[in-house]
């Protein structure tokens, strides 16, 4: 352990002083917080209520609480993982949110993070005007599973394909789908983004594909690189799999169908390349920058 862990158990007693020693390592490691957590105190309150298998939700009346000898030493060592190996809090506890919906992640899939998601809450009105007439999703690149079942819960007759080109990921959506009881809804394809989908047609098409650049690739940082590579970068300008999306999306949509793409940072960049598309910029909390909605007739 690093210097601050070996001796921490003697002094520190209750949750209180867990979670103080926790925000100052974090603060002093300079960790960096990407994935679930905006802060070391909110991530230090989520480690320690998780390690402790208490309610993430309520703090305050275990604040006092005294940790037994083997809840001290289970606190500490996945605090000093966080701090030493600058491991997602997401891999560490195996967990992972989008709004009240949890997922079983690991290193094999990218951790959810997705303003999609945000979107499908509202079953994305007004876009949609009936959900309940959605009757096929297509989720590409659906890392954990997590966008294809969240649209399985929104759409509540649609079928569902999540697609991926990585078996691994597929075996971590895999887990989350039965827990999910959504078998008989979700069907796992290996395909590289549509190479696999012969003449399936959609509804709705939503896709979160990888889309940093090279530079930001190269400046990530180390939390980041315990990610899968594959799941961040696309080219050199973060592009590649969004252009092949653009070109091959309307022939795998209905008649009115309308597909819904994430791109991080890249609007200005993918405005200048498609000056004739018109996208539509959908508004979520980080603005309205980052998801990009067409429809199949904006495509032909």
């Amino acid at each position: 352990m690093s210097d601050h862990f070996p001796l921490a158990s003697a002094d520190l007693y209750t949750v209180r002083d867990y979670v103080r020693f926790a925000v100052s390592r974090f603060y002093q490691a300079e960790l960096f917080f990407g994935h679930g957590s905006s802060d070391a105190y909110d991530e230090a309150v989520y480690l320690i209520l998780h390690t402790l298998h208490l309610p993430l939700d309520r703090l305050e009346p275990f604040m006092d609480a005294r940790l037994t000898t083997s809840e001290r030493s289970e606190v500490l060592s996945i605090l000093h993982r966080r701090v030493t190996e600058r491991i997602p809090a997401a891999y560490l506890t195996h967990e992972a949110f989008l709004g009240e919906y949890s997922f079983y992640v690991d290193e094999r899939v990218i951790v959810p993070r997705s303003f999609i998601a945000e979107l499908l809450r509202t079953q994305l009105s007004p876009w949609i005007a009936d959900a309940d007439m959605v009757g096929s999703v297509l989720d590409m690149c659906t890392g954990s599973g997590c966008l294809a079942i969240l649209a399985a819960h929104e759409f509540p007759y649609a079928q569902v394909d999540a697609v991926d080109l990585s078996p691994d990921a597929l075996h971590v959506a895999a887990h989350n789908i039965t827990d999910y009881e959504l078998q008989d809804r979700v069907q796992l394809i290996q395909s590289d983004l549509f190479s696999q989908l012969g003449g399936r047609r959609y509804d709705l098409i939503i896709s979160n594909p990888p889309y940093v650049d090279a530079p930001s690739v190269a400046a990530l940082p180390q939390e980041y690189l315990h990610e899968p590579e594959l799941s961040l970068g696309s080219g050199e300008d973060g592009l590649d799999a969004t252009r092949i999306i653009l070109k091959n999306a309307a022939q795998h949509l209905t008649e009115n169908g309308i597909l819904i793409v994430e791109i991080g940072h890249n609007r200005d960049l993918l405005e200048a390349e498609y000056p004739t598309l018109p996208f539509t910029w959908l508004d979520v909390t980080a603005g309205d920058q980052f998801v990009f909605m067409l429809h199949r007739n904006d495509l032909i």
